[in-house]
């Protein structure tokens, strides 16, 4: 029997007086895609800053391949992939310069790490401007330098949180094909996301979190018999209680007309 490469029990973690996670408790086994998903404030990124070894302060015990996440977060970190909604990029740097960064830190030998920077950049179609100072970027730009710095040394993990904002339609479709390919080649990849419909599609598991507590675990068809409804985006409105959404938007309007 293989060892989850995630495993969590009994995870909680407060700011202040302000409890974020409630005693979660999951295992991810190795390959396929996970969708993580909740409302704002729900404790989907919290999580996820807690599995990269980025918060260390936080109750109970979570393992990412099989290392302790508290005792091993160098170690964790040289095997995991992480892509931020909005990381600091050194803008004062080039695309290549940042990735050549990126890459010494985690031992890719230089002529390698440009060879794969510049291809990678190239599919992005950044590869114009691999040489420009990314002060002069838009968000979708340095977000594509972002994706690509996560994945330049070839993590068996793969965590992202809301990695599409600021892309544009093309590469959305990009992102989402180079995961399926990630899945075939037997990655593992956690994945947070307002983007329903994005969730919905490329997910094998759906785990929903709110409140800081997981309700509901399975996939898209089993969260679907739960919920007794058609879509993720529906699913996600009767079990997080948001059902008072359509009357708050007639409200919206209403006032706008006085």
């Amino acid at each position: 029997m293989n060892l989850p490469v995630i495993s969590v029990r009994n995870l909680h973690m407060r700011y202040g007086h302000n409890e974020v996670l409630k005693g979660i408790d999951m295992e991810v086994e190795s390959g396929g895609i996970i969708g993580y998903i909740g409302p704002n404030g729900a404790g989907k990124s919290t999580t996820i800053k807690i599995l990269t070894g980025i918060i260390n302060d936080f109750e109970g015990d979570a393992t990412v391949l099989g290392m302790d996440i508290r005792r091993d977060a160098l170690e964790v970190k040289k095997r995991i992939g992480y892509i931020p909604e909005n990381a600091a990029v050194y803008e004062v740097l080039t695309p290549m310069e940042f990735l050549g960064f990126v890459g010494r830190l985690h031992g890719i030998p230089r002529t390698a790490v440009e060879s794969k920077s510049h291809d990678l950049l190239s599919l992005f179609g950044l590869a114009e401007k691999a040489d420009h100072r990314m002060n002069s970027f838009s968000k979708g730009m340095k977000q594509k330098v972002l994706l690509i710095s996560g994945l330049l040394h070839n993590p068996d993990i793969i965590f992202l949180d809301e990695p599409l904002s600021g892309l544009d339609a093309n590469a959305v479709i990009l992102v989402k094909e180079i995961l399926g390919q990630l899945k075939k080649a037997g990655k593992t990849i956690f994945y947070s996301s307002h983007l329903m419909d994005v969730v919905e599609k490329i997910s094998d598991r759906i785990i929903l979190i709110h409140h800081g507590a997981i309700i509901a675990d399975g996939t898209f068809d089993t969260l679907k018999e739960q919920a007794h409804t058609g879509s993720l985006e529906n699913v996600f409105t009767q079990l997080t209680g948001s059902g008072e959404q359509e009357s708050r938007a007639g409200a919206f309007v209403d006032v706008m007309k006085n």
